[in-house]
């Protein structure tokens, strides 16, 4: 299990330093640069990383993957992506550092609480809860009283992320069968 777990926690740092640098461009299509960022379609996979994890390994190590994926994510967005001279860039590794951590281990602890349910209950209810959470702690952290439209683009991203939860049933499904205790 130590390679799996190193690789997981490894993967889910790397969805949060990606997620953290993307937010910071808007889709600037079809009018939606105040509605959107592509931060919300890379964030939801941490959501896939910790219900595998806790489904076949149980929520311990579920957590444990989250704290080392926050060390990776928010060592490496503070180290590559944070301007220390701009305000708003340290708003945003404070903000997804807060927001991750909170919403994660929320995640853990709703799947775990709903784990004897049809196998899609607990991705789906952990998930949507937790990225509620998640992009309502991020957005209000990272962009209140700054002059960026943080509550257009909550909604937006919350709306992706809700999209994104439904999806990634299918690969939770599909590897699930491959994620055994070992």
């Amino acid at each position: 299990m130590s390679k799996l777990f190193l690789l997981l926690s490894f993967i889910m740092g790397v969805v949060v330093l990606s997620s953290n640098y993307l937010v910071q461009f808007p889709i600037n299509y079809y009018g939606l640069e105040e509605v959107l960022t592509y931060g919300a379609f890379s964030y939801p996979i941490a959501f896939l990383i910790t219900d595998l994890a806790n489904r076949s390994y149980g929520k311990l190590i579920a957590r444990k993957i989250v704290y080392i994926g926050f060390a990776i994510g928010v060592s490496f967005t503070f180290l590559f992506s944070t301007n220390f001279a701009d305000l708003i860039s340290l708003r945003i590794a404070i903000g997804s550092g807060t927001a991750f951590l909170i919403a994660q281990l929320l995640d853990v602890q709703i799947f775990d609480n709903l784990r004897k349910k049809k196998w899609f209950i607990a991705p789906l209810t952990s998930s949507i809860i937790g990225s509620t959470v998640d992009t309502f702690l991020f957005f209000s952290i990272s962009f209140y009283a700054t002059g960026v439209p943080w509550v257009t683009l909550l909604l937006g991203d919350l709306s992706v992320k809700i999209i994104v939860a439904l999806l990634m049933l299918i690969p939770f499904r599909l590897l699930l069968k491959t994620l055994k205790p070992v």
